[in-house]
């Protein structure tokens, strides 16, 4: 049956209830994770002598729940584990006093945060603070603003290409050709744009390019397996599941930490959550900590365009199979 053959008046009651209940997801999705933004488990570094750094680790242990401290002997390997994605930054306990390193490449928000928990509990203590960013964000783009909106476009990227394979009836080996090949070229145009027109993501540019390549691959690839599995319902759930939960669970504007669970901890296994720490890595950190998010966004991708080649394969079976006239069955003599 088709929806045009249902009576009018359930078809007038079928929008009254889908647009406001589409309404509520996008506001639940979006608007919930930004009002709860907080430090949650946060990786926080504390470095000095353990007698030196007892009373900072204790006064910020008394936000419960905000940071997640880890130990450090020196101020040198503090600042390789910050380098490294280890922790947002650290708290290093010098005879000068104490002295605050950040990261605003990691997220310019959680330097921001660090920085004012810090100041209150040396002022709270008689004491000033020295910071140091020691990986700042690109000159060209202090509050990674180009990095923060390029989930949006890569998301809509890959539906799109999802979407488009999946109408124009490709196929098996060339839908994933046209999947890849659509891809790659939405990372070299993001490349060209954010890496050398605005300079906003240093770092190798094939590189930066490549994880565009990835981020957008995972996402087309989810949209058209889901279709090549469900058929067109496929399309409106791969859509969905990127647009109202990987792109708002993604912790692009902030980080993972600092949004309600599971939000924080979902968003990282999403293709958008995933692309976004992948640029971060290979644009101002050198790669460190790019493996989880880059396997995360590899198996999308290949689980995507797996489907795109089962799914269909299946589904042409089936409905030769249907076309196919059963034979009688022979009468006795």
């Amino acid at each position: 049956m088709s929806p045009t053959s249902l009576p009018t008046r359930l078809r007038i009651a079928a929008v009254l209830v889908l647009i406001p209940t589409l309404v509520a997801l996008a506001l639940w999705a979006f608007a919930w994770p930004a009002a709860r933004t907080a430090p949650r488990d946060l990786p926080l570094g504390v470095a000095g002598p353990p007698a030196a750094t007892a009373p900072v680790a204790q006064r910020l242990e008394q936000r419960k729940g905000a940071f997640d401290l880890h130990r450090y002997a020196d101020e040198a390997e503090a600042r390789d584990a910050v380098e490294g994605r280890e922790v947002y930054g650290a708290v290093v306990v010098t005879p000068r006093g104490p002295k605050l390193l950040t990261a605003s490449a990691a997220s310019p928000a959680v330097a921001q945060v660090l920085q004012q928990a810090v100041a209150q509990q040396a002022a709270a203590s008689g004491q000033e603070i020295a910071t140091e960013d020691v990986v700042p964000a690109a000159a060209s783009d202090p509050r990674g603003a180009v990095l923060n909106t390029s989930v949006l476009p890569l998301a809509l990227a890959g539906i799109g290409a999802g979407v488009a394979v999946t109408l124009l009836g490709l196929r098996r080996l060339v839908a994933v050709g046209a999947l890849a090949g659509s891809a790659a070229l939405v990372g070299v145009v993001a490349a060209a744009l954010s890496h050398s027109w605005l300079e906003a993501l240093p770092g190798n540019w094939w590189t930066v390019a490549g994880a565009f390549t990835l981020a957008t691959l995972a996402v087309s690839g989810a949209v058209a397996g889901l279709a090549a599995l469900l058929g067109r319902p496929g399309l409106g759930l791969g859509a969905l599941l990127v647009m109202l939960v990987g792109n708002p669970f993604s912790g692009a504007a902030s980080a993972p930490e600092m949004l309600p669970e599971p939000a924080g901890a979902l968003g990282q296994w999403l293709p958008p959550g995933a692309g976004v720490s992948l640029l971060r890595s290979v644009s101002f950190f050198d790669g460190a900590g790019a493996v989880g998010s880059a396997l995360t966004l590899t198996w999308w991708a290949v689980l995507g365009l797996g489907a795109v080649l089962v799914g269909h394969a299946v589904r042409g079976r089936t409905a030769s199979a249907r076309q196919t006239p059963e034979r009688e069955p022979a009468m006795a003599g």
